[in-house]
């Protein structure tokens, strides 16, 4: 190379001197928000859930009646005798009687009595053994079944019902022992020996039971109570007659 050519090398510029130093990325500046971030609004509540009532079950619907003659029957109740209208009868001091739920009393007096305004002829009956006094109007003494004692004949017949044969129907108990229970408190002497016929065990017969005990005991204490103040005897004494009565052949 010559010394010209070596002298235009050195005052041509260099490309790379002449090119201009590249220039720094510039900084982002955040932009200034030019209004005011709204504050987020509270999430909406959830509607509330429809409340369903419970439905209540409809009743089911009534069997159709029985008809009998074309009159609608009633429910089914047990067959019990209902209360003997006593005959119209003239009661005096002393007089033994029998009311139908508490068997046999005496009467202690007759007396006009004056009760919430109304003037009233009562009769008062005592019942010793549970030391009870009940006073009955005697307008109303018939309805109530309030009667005498029974005469010797017509206990000659309850008597006769005693050394019947028992008739004991095939129900359950507890209906037997309601139409039982009804016998005794109708005050009838027939349908009480009724009571005693059936429930009484004589020996070699099955035991009874505790409940059969108490309403055979119960219809046995009614009937010897009326048949001691006819004979005129205690209720022991007319208790054990009716039982030998029932034992005898």
């Amino acid at each position: 190379m010559t010394e010209k050519q070596k002298s235009a090398v050195a005052k041509k510029p260099s490309k790379l001197a002449e090119a201009p130093a590249a220039e720094a990325p510039k900084a982002k500046v955040a932009e200034k928000p030019t209004a005011k971030a709204a504050a987020p609004k509270p999430a909406p509540k959830p509607a509330p859930e429809p409340v369903v009532e419970a439905r209540k079950p409809e009743p089911a619907a009534a069997p159709a009646p029985v008809m009998h003659a074309g009159v609608p029957a009633g429910p089914m109740r047990p067959m019990t005798p209902p209360r003997a209208m006593a005959k119209a009868e003239i009661f005096m001091d002393g007089d033994y009687v029998v009311y139908p739920t508490h068997g046999v009393g005496k009467v202690e007096r007759i007396a006009t009595e004056e009760i919430a305004g109304h003037t009233l002829e009562l009769i008062h009956i005592t019942f010793d053994e549970n030391r009870m006094t009940l006073r009955v109007p005697t307008n109303k003494a018939r309805t109530a079944g309030l009667r005498k004692l029974a005469s010797r004949s017509q206990f000659d017949d309850v008597l006769a019902v005693l050394k019947g044969r028992a008739r004991i129907k095939r129900t359950m108990w507890s209906r037997r022992a309601q139409e039982y229970e009804a016998k005794i408190n109708s005050g009838d002497p027939s349908s009480i020996a009724e009571v005693v016929r059936d429930l009484h065990r004589n020996a070699g017969q099955p035991d009874q039971s505790f409940s059969e005990r108490q309403i055979y005991e119960s219809a046995l204490d009614r009937l010897a109570a009326e048949y001691g103040a006819l004979e005129k005897i205690d209720k022991a004494t007319a208790t054990e007659r009716l039982i030998a009565h029932l034992k005898s052949e």
